[in-house]
């Protein structure tokens, strides 16, 4: 394993647990916790974004590329893992069962569709 894949390994094992801790702690009210669950879910994001900026470092790419292809991926992006996000409340908090499977199905197909975009067809 190559030095690169090993600390992006690590730092985003460590940046997802973090980040998945504190959604639930804030999230779940039962367990009381809602503002440090806010403080653990943004050190992992954190961790996350550091991962990202690491790892283009380390493969010397320039950190952050701003253009038109990235701008919009990362917009397919937010915006598909936000209607699959709507979809699952509809479907488990809204009791709005066929509705927020359509509406969960719409975000999965705008997420794969991410792969043909990046990747491109060949």
């Amino acid at each position: 394993m190559k030095k690169k894949d090993f600390i992006t390994l690590i730092m985003s094992t460590v940046g997802g647990i973090l980040f998945a801790l504190g959604m639930c702690m804030a999230l779940l009210p039962e367990w009381g916790a809602m503002m440090p669950g806010i403080v653990i879910g943004v050190i992992g994001a954190v961790v996350l974004l550091a991962m990202i900026l690491v790892r283009r470092k380390m493969d010397g790419k320039p950190a952050i590329v701003f253009n038109g292809k990235a701008i919009g991926t990362t917009l397919l992006g937010v915006c598909g893992a936000i209607v699959l996000g709507v979809g699952m409340c509809m479907t488990m908090v809204w009791n709005m069962m066929i509705p927020g499977i359509v509406v969960g199905i719409v975000g999965i197909v705008a997420l794969l569709s991410l792969i043909p975009v990046i990747k491109g067809l060949k």
